[in-house]
């Protein structure tokens, strides 16, 4: 097989998946080696031998753990409090759950229906035709939800090639014995991408004895397919390992469903009702994938982001580039996955390099894909009255350097520098916006003009003419 080179694999790591399970390191306190190597792994924090010695309450580590916390929906405290010990002794994946904002636009998926594999070699703790099937019941978890069909090869280069190997098997990802890295796996692509390497010191069987084969290659394939991690814990992409999952039932929570079909589309004999009910889905349909050109178009937030524009709908955003003419539809929470879907409004701070999104009373401070620490902050810390509930909408304004909130009928304006809200305020948004006599739902500044929007609707506003010169689509921006 050839390989690709050692920065390539490297880069690809953040699709890769593993499950580490030291039962021994189950018992009694975690030591603080342990602690700041957990976060270090998972959550990038920078490799600093003193980080704890010197620094006990150091911002970074309390950022990191706070992180943590978030991500694996824990209460977040910045505390190393007994449930976050806790959760640091479970087995859980390999890779970590912090990810750069700049490697997902990729969305790497197999461009086509049929998508071979291959079972390389067998372990001697189960029978093949039991590997057979565990493998072929992996495949099954996602094909019964997407378009895509899988077919095995016995010899020559499959799209998936899974293979069991010990120590170091030559992907620089060397494995670690019994109880530890259960395996891993890369995205779609050419030569190594899509493979799967299981740990063949591990003992691997059909039931819960040992470590259950049927449920680690179902994961992995989920990676395999393109899938990141979740921050559901039901999900099968969560990244802690389950033992005492039952197994009869489906593995794949909705989010998990909702993640590959946004990659891959519904199943081409059900188009219209993707829904496969689960113990906590049963009776409710997911929301439908937005259609970009839908001239009734409306968006709950839109921002900037580092010389790029974010349309926001429902768990879904466009990102849309200036040096492109179609933009791209995500799920929010490939991006930020321990954040709500649905807000209500969003700005960035270009002084800061820091984009804010607001729901209901709660906000938060995202830097790329890192949530800041010491978030979700509640909106009155702003100086907003009690009375306001929830932000409508809220834009940046670079030449002032101010933050313009928009609710009902009535703006604030909030000086940046000076980390308050300006005197004077609220004002009627008709007064100083002529033209926007229509409810804002989001607003941003692009080109040194002003574009809010309300419902289907945009309006193009000049500051220096303070008229409003165009009237748009919402979605006028997709080259629809």
């Amino acid at each position: 097989m050839e390989m690709k080179s050692l920065s390539v694999l490297l880069l690809y790591l953040a699709f890769s998946a593993a499950y580490p399970l030291n039962p021994a390191a189950t018992a009694g306190k975690l030591s603080m080696d342990r602690i700041q190597k957990y976060l270090e792994d998972f959550y990038h924090l920078e490799k600093d031998v003193k980080q704890f010695v010197r620094r006990k309450d150091s911002s970074p580590v309390v950022a990191k753990i706070q992180e943590m916390q978030s991500f694996l929906g824990l209460k977040v405290t910045g505390n190393l409090d007994d449930d976050t010990m806790e959760m640091m002794k479970k087995p859980r994946c390999g890779f970590p759950d912090a990810s750069s904002f700049g490697f997902f636009p990729y969305k790497p998926k197999w461009r086509k229906n049929e998508v071979t594999y291959r079972i390389v070699n067998y372990t001697d703790d189960m029978k093949k035709s039991d590997v057979d099937v565990a493998i072929e019941r992996a495949l099954k978890v996602w094909s019964d939800v997407i378009p895509l069909t899988f077919t095995r090869l016995w010899t020559g280069e499959a799209d998936i090639m899974i293979s069991f190997a010990i120590q170091d098997h030559g992907d620089f990802l060397p494995f670690d014995g019994p109880g530890g890295v259960l395996g891993h796996a890369y995205p779609p692509g050419a030569n190594i991408n899509g493979d799967v390497h299981l740990d063949d010191e591990e003992n691997w069987t059909e039931d819960k004895t040992g470590i259950n084969l049927f449920l680690v290659a179902a994961h992995e394939i989920g990676h395999s397919l393109g899938l990141l991690h979740s921050n559901v814990p039901n999900a099968l992409m969560y990244p802690v390992y389950d033992p005492n999952i039952d197994l009869t039932k489906s593995l794949l929570s909705q989010d998990d469903i909702d993640g590959i079909q946004t990659l891959y589309g519904y199943p081409s004999d059900s188009p219209a009702d993707p829904v496969l009910p689960t113990e906590s889905t049963e009776q409710e349909k997911p929301e439908e994938t937005p259609a970009t050109c839908d001239p009734e178009m409306s968006f709950d937030a839109v921002s900037t982001l580092r010389g790029e524009m974010l349309f926001f709908k429902d768990r879904y955003f466009w990102r849309k580039s200036t040096n492109s003419i179609e933009p791209s539809l995500y799920m929010l929470s490939v991006y930020w996955p321990s954040l709500p879907t649905g807000f209500d409004a969003a700005y960035e701070l270009t002084t800061k390099d820091m984009v804010f999104l607001f729901k209901g009373s709660k906000y938060w401070a995202v830097r790329g894909s890192d949530i800041q620490a010491g978030y979700p902050r509640d909106i009155h810390t702003l100086g907003f009255p009690q009375t306001v509930k929830k932000i409508d909408a809220a834009f940046f304004h670079k030449e002032k350097q101010k933050t313009y909130f928009f609710v009902n009928d009535i703006y604030w304006s909030y000086d940046e520098k000076r980390q308050s809200m300006d005197h004077g305020y609220p004002r009627q948004i008709a007064t100083d916006f002529p033209g926007v006599d229509q409810k804002v739902n989001a607003a941003f500044e692009a080109f040194g003009f002003f574009y809010f929007f309300s419902g289907s609707s945009q309006f193009e506003f000049d500051p220096n003419a303070k008229t409003v010169i165009r009237t748009l689509k919402s979605n006028s921006w997709f080259n629809c």
